[in-house]
C-alpha cells in the first residue's frame, strides 16, 4: 500500500487540534490540583451502566479513591503537557484515549440512564468525551509531534543512537 503524504496545511490543522486538546487536559488537571480537597468521588458515585458497581466501589474505598484522585489530577496534567509540547505525543494520545474511555464508561450515554447532574454536550450515545477521544485517535495515528514538537528532536536523537 502506497503511503500518502499529509500536506503542510493538514499537518498544521492536526498540530492545532493537538495543542487545543492538550490545553483542555492541562487545564482540567491543574484546576483539580489547585482545588484543595478535590475528589472524583461525586463523579464516580453518579455512575450508571454496566460498570457502575466498579466505579461506586472505587468511590467507597478511601485508599483506592486517593490513588485514583492523584492519578487523575497528575495524569490529566501530564497528558496535557505532552500534547501541547508534542513530547511523547503518541503515548500522551493513547493515555488520553484511555482516560476519556474510562470517563465515558463511568457515565455512558445509553437509553434508560438518567443522571441527576445535567451533562453538557451529551447527545444520546455521543458526548464531548467521545468526540475528544476520536480526535485523540487521529492524533495518535499521525506524527504531528514530529512536525511541530519535541518528538521531532527525540526522533532524530533516537535515530542517531540506533546507528
Amino acid at each position: 500500500m502506497e503511503e500518502e503524504r499529509v500536506s503542510r496545511l493538514q499537518m498544521s490543522a492536526l498540530v492545532i487540534l493537538r495543542v487545543v486538546i492538550g490545553w483542555h487536559f492541562l487545564y482540567e488537571g491543574v484546576a483539580k490540583l489547585m482545588k484543595p480537597g478535590w475528589s472524583a468521588a461525586g463523579f464516580l458515585l453518579q455512575s450508571r451502566g454496566p460498570f457502575a458497581d466498579l466505579f461506586r466501589g472505587i468511590a467507597g474505598s478511601p485508599d483506592v479513591l486517593a490513588v485514583v484522585n492523584t492519578l487523575n489530577m497528575w495524569g490529566l496534567s501530564c497528558i496535557g503537557l505532552g500534547l501541547i509540547l508534542g513530547c511523547f505525543t503518541r503515548f500522551a494520545s493513547a493515555s488520553g484515549i484511555f482516560v476519556l474511555g474510562v470517563y465515558y464508561l463511568c457515565n455512558p450515554l445509553l437509553i434508560g440512564y438518567f443522571y441527576s447532574i445535567p451533562m453538557e454536550g451529551s447527545y444520546l450515545i455521543v458526548n464531548k468525551n467521545l468526540v475528544e477521544l476520536a480526535a485523540l485517535f487521529v492524533i495518535l495515528v499521525t506524527q504531528s509531534g514530529r512536525h511541530v514538537g519535541l518528538d521531532r528532536i527525540l526522533h532524530v536523537w533516537f535515530t542517531k543512537l540506533r546507528r
